[in-house]
């Protein structure tokens, strides 16, 4: 078998060398080398267009590499499609391959069973042996700073051989990190390198986050009770001062951020730095991770950028999770044109501080034994991680950032020419300063903003108001109710002119055309206001659509009418339920009952609930403790110091809990008496016994246990001598021997002083461990007198009951 697979293994290197060197021929005076590398790399077929049955790709498929760091590349196949070899290579940008120095980074292998160095192309991966296979895996280390831009090539060989493509799923074309990559307001994604900036004057700009960590997009082992965002840090900053990077290690800050969600580190970090920091930004939490924009705000910021800080830098722990968070790293806000972005949209991705092990979201405490570099989480980090994908593809994206300016001070010096969003942002109000709302003052949310005043492309100003609910203190003013702020007249819109009108909502859907079958419903609208100039408005004011009723058409089938509008939320607040309702416009000819439904309900959110404030008191001193000794309760309370009929308290105006004293004595516990036992003789006199056994020793000082055993005397019948078994002849002679005993310990308590006797033995083990076993312990003559009789200082010894209890 070995040989038939080394001579197939010979045979396929023969076919796919005499095909490189086939191909190879017409181009050999394109290259200035004759290694094989270079002619692999010139071998060159006609390319199949929109050839996708394979893919090469990178973790996380990075746009750029960040110089010495290690990415694995992959090499799959479809769900339908199979490759028996490969090659993959890495080469410069604009380079064949002909010299040493052409090629870029450095392959690892993963498996040798799978993957090899090629023999005469050494900076080339092939196959180990030439099967079937669907994905291949190699590490690939990127070069070091200042190689520029790489690509890296792969080849198939199915039952044919697809060459090298210059573009395609078969090629990765990546440049030197060092750039960021931003979509602008206008929607183009452009690159550029983080130089010094040249612009003037200040921008001010709002950062939101919009978390899209959900259960419904990361299903997989998705956290659903303590999943959050911490609290968001960062700053603006220069570019001598780095918050956290791709490919750096983290700090004490960004480990607490990432581990704990922890922001108070990292803002000391910050603040810190002194002139190289700007604004230090900071955002509120979110509990749970994702609610929709009807339910909150979203989180967000404002900033300040100069010519000297101006870059944007933030962080939000993933939570939970090992040490996973999400942000922002040195977002470049000054243009090459001299000016300030007006836009920036990024998706987010999370991030791997490096401190710890742990591969899914709720994994225990595991601390990295050697600090890790940051680097983004990929689909092939582990099988048991939340974003795992055997196909390597890249993760969706849990959060995206929103970066829009606001405003500009100062002189500006951009070579660019401002446009109406530019003016629009200028005109914004001036930077203000946090809100000084006192606690005391309870407003409703704000209105929608108004209408522009200025009907025109000129400056005029827009309103919006607030109510105040309730003043908890009179002594204490509260602020305005209403609130202005400049903008531009309708206008100013490039698309606008003389000749736009303005329309009503569109009302509701007729109902259809039929009573069953393919109809057309239509709904109209108004024009509210004519174009300036007197033309006609040439927005259309009816429109019409096609609806089904009844597709049937069958005896059985009966004609409703269209749903009605939905009732109003049962909630004023928070989650509440709606319904609608349709009627029965006419029965089914048959006489059946109609099935179709006339009633439906659904969940509904309205803004979250407004809970009024409470003015409390102070917590008052704990109370004694409930009991004298062992576990109890203790409590404080507070009072409510604002009027009960501003609305229902929902804090705590008391509170319990444990508290322990010494522990309590405890007496011994034992069961009942068991019944009297059979009497221990069967004639004459004898006795019975009875026990109860200890459930509880005593603890604590409490009382002691009483005797366990009793004992009383028996008489069943008098024995007859001379007459009875020979049992009964041996007890008695036992019983005999027994009272001739007692005799001489009564005589030897008379001669004690001519005997010495040892102190009693220990008691012997029991004989039975339950049924009535006995014990026993002896008395030993210690020293005998010479005018001591032999039956004087005769050995001593006690027996009694134990282990009484039943089996």
């Amino acid at each position: 078998v070995c040989a038939m697979e080394t001579a197939a293994r010979r045979a396929f290197l023969a076919r796919r060398f005499s095909w490189t060197a086939r191909s190879a021929e017409p181009s050999e005076r394109a290259g200035k080398g004759d290694g094989y590398c270079s002619r692999i790399l010139r071998a060159q077929g006609p390319r199949k267009e929109g050839f996708n049955e394979f893919r090469l790709r990178v973790e996380g498929d990075p746009e750029s590499y960040h110089p010495g760091s290690t990415y694995r590349v992959t090499l799959v196949a479809s769900s339908s499609a199979y490759f028996r070899g490969f090659i993959l290579i890495a080469l410069r940008e604009g380079r064949e391959g002909g010299q040493d120095d052409d090629y870029a980074g450095r392959f690892q292998i993963i498996d040798e069973d799978d993957t090899q160095f090629m023999t005469n192309c050494p900076p080339a991966v092939t196959e180990s042996t030439p099967r079937r296979r669907t994905s291949i895996h190699v590490f690939w280390t990127a070069p070091p700073s200042g190689s520029g831009c790489v690509t890296l090539k792969a080849s198939i060989v199915q039952k044919r051989i697809i060459y090298f493509q210059d573009e395609g799923s078969l090629t990765k074309h990546m440049c030197e990190r060092g750039s960021i990559a931003r979509e602008s307001q206008y929607g183009d994604s452009t690159e550029r390198p983080l130089l010094d900036c040249c612009a003037c004057g200040t921008a001010k700009y709002r950062v939101t986050y919009y978390g899209n960590w959900s259960e419904k997009i990361h299903p997989k082992d998705y956290p659903r009770r303590a999943n959050h965002w911490s609290a968001i840090i960062g700053a603006s900053h220069s570019k001598n001062y780095v918050l956290w990077e791709y490919g750096g290690y983290s700090s004490d800050g960004v480990k607490q951020v990432a581990e704990l969600g922890s922001p108070v580190k990292m803002e000391e970090e910050i603040r810190q730095k002194g002139d190289e920091v700007l604004t230090v930004i900071k955002m509120k939490a979110q509990w749970p991770a994702w609610q929709p924009l009807s339910v909150r705000a979203a989180p967000s910021a404002e900033f300040s950028v100069d010519r000297t800080r101006h870059l944007m830098s933030f962080l939000t722990m993933m939570g939970p999770s090992p040490d996973w968070n999400v942000g922002l790293s040195a977002e470049d806000l000054c243009t090459k044109e001299c000016g300030w972005v007006q836009r920036v949209v990024q998706d987010l991705i999370p991030w791997d501080a490096g401190t710890d092990s742990g591969v899914s979201y709720e994994s225990p405490n595991k601390l990295t034994q050697a600090p890790e570099k940051i680097r983004p989480l990929t689909s092939l980090d582990h099988p048991q991680g939340p974003f795992y994908d055997p196909e390597g593809g890249a993760i969706t994206p849990v959060a995206r950032v929103v970066v829009e300016r606001i405003a500009r001070k100062g002189e500006q010096c951009n070579i660019v020419p401002d446009n109406v969003d530019d003016i629009v942002a200028d005109i914004a109000q001036e930077e203000k300063e946090e809100d000084d709302t006192p606690e005391t003052c309870i407003y409703s949310n704000w209105s929608p903003w108004s209408a522009c005043s200025s009907a025109t492309c000129e400056k005029g100003k827009r309103m919006r108001q607030r109510m105040l609910k309730a003043q908890l203190d009179l002594s204490v003013p509260c602020p305005h109710t209403q609130d202005f702020e400049p903008c531009m007249g309708p206008g100013c819109s490039d698309e606008a002119d003389a000749s736009t009108c303005m329309m009503s909502e569109w009302i509701t859907w007729s109902p259809c055309s039929v009573s069953c079958g393919q109809g057309v419903r239509s709904r109209e609208r108004y024009v509210k206001q004519f174009p300036d100039n007197g033309s006609a408005c040439s927005m259309p004011t009816e429109e019409t659509d096609s609806c089904v009723v009844n597709p049937e058409c069958n005896p059985s089938s009966c004609l409703v009418t269209e749903w009605g509008e939905w009732d109003a939320c049962s909630a004023t607040c928070g989650l509440g339920m709606k319904r609608r309702e349709r009627m029965v416009k006419m029965p089914p000819a048959d006489g059946s009952i109609c099935s179709a439904e006339v009633l439906e309900v659904e969940k509904c959110m309205m803004p979250e609930c407004h809970t009024i404030p409470c003015m409390l008191t102070p917590w008052s001193d704990w109370s004694d403790c409930s009991v004298t000794c062992g576990k109890g309760l203790r409590t404080r309370q507070r009072t409510l110091k604002s009027p009960v009929e501003l609305g229902e308290c929902t804090e705590d105006l008391e509170q319990v809990e444990k508290c322990m004293l010494p522990e309590c004595p405890t007496d011994c516990l034992l069961t009942d008496w068991t019944e009297w036992s059979d009497c221990n003789k069967s004639c004459g006199k004898g006795h019975m016994i009875r026990n109860r056994v200890v459930k509880l020793e005593p603890q604590f000082g409490g009382d002691p246990c009483p005797e366990t055993v009793q004992r009383k005397k028996c008489k069943v019948r008098k024995c007859s001598r001379g007459q009875g078994s020979p049992e009964e002849k041996k007890r008695r002679k036992e019983q005999r021997e027994k009272r001739r005993s007692k005799k001489l310990e009564l005589g030897n308590k008379t001669v004690s002083n001519r005997c010495k006797m040892r102190p009693w033995s220990s008691w012997t083990d029991c004989t039975k461990l339950c049924g009535n076993g006995i014990e026993e312990r002896l008395m030993t003559a210690k020293r005998r007198f010479r005018s001591a009789q032999l039956p004087s200082c005769k050995d001593r010894k006690e027996m009694r009951a134990c282990n009484v209890h039943p089996c």
